[in-house]
């Protein structure tokens, strides 16, 4: 069941898919998005029940313990895209790790999505660089992060992830995408309500730059400034 946080009315919705873990730290996580925007805006958070089926584009190998993944994303999406009808609205999909991943495969996907904000996407994903490469993604705006010691692990799979996240960035600007990469202290494990909150709120202030900044002044957003 979604749980929703904010101004339901607001012009801008935020979107991300959630397991219990995220749900412990969602209110500190809300309250940095609004410590660092003024813009009003909705989070709609949805729990996940199988995180590596549900959130997983196809099949692929376990790389730590025994279980694998899934092929679920297609299933997630079309849950995904209920919370987002109201075409008038910003929707803006994120999350952290592999919700992360899963938010940049939606938005290859679909164009409802102006933005994604991707915390330390598991980009290591077997095959997704060649996805990104392959297809073209819908969203205006894209934050990527990435934990400066997450690379350093004894994992050769996980192992690859700066590399392709710094291959995923290229590859976006390549493409004129407003694309922006932030390195964090610390491994993969820390900080997740705050990483996800700066992926957002950068994504928030782009939309703010783009549609605030028009030349009669109007504002079509609650910027509360």
């Amino acid at each position: 069941m979604k749980i929703t946080y904010g101004n339901s009315s607001a012009s801008v919705s935020l979107v991300q898919m959630v397991d219990d873990h995220d749900l412990e730290g969602i209110e500190n996580e809300v309250a940095e998005i609004r410590r660092r925007t003024k813009m009003d805006f909705c989070l709609t958070a949805i729990p996940v029940q199988d995180w590596n089926a549900d959130l997983s584009p196809w099949p692929a190998p376990a790389v730590f313990g025994k279980e694998g993944f899934g092929s679920g994303a297609a299933d997630t999406l079309a849950e995904v895209l209920q919370c987002c009808a109201d075409r008038e609205k910003i929707h803006i999909i994120g999350g952290y790790s592999l919700s992360g991943l899963f938010a940049l495969w939606a938005a290859h996907q679909t164009d409802v999505f102006q933005g994604v904000a991707a915390a330390s996407p598991s980009v290591w994903f077997p095959g997704f660089l060649d996805y990104m490469r392959e297809n073209r993604i819908h969203a205006d705006s894209v934050y990527l992060s990435l934990g400066d010691r997450e690379e350093k692990t004894r994992n050769p799979v996980m192992a690859a992830v700066g590399e392709r996240i710094r291959e995923a960035n290229e590859l976006l600007v390549n493409r004129g995408i407003h694309t922006i990469l932030e390195w964090n202290q610390g491994n993969h494990f820390q900080n997740a309500d705050i990483r996800t909150a700066k992926a957002f709120a950068w994504i928030m202030e782009q939309q703010k730059t783009d549609l605030c900044g028009k030349e009669d002044g109007i504002c079509s957003l609650e910027c509360r400034r």
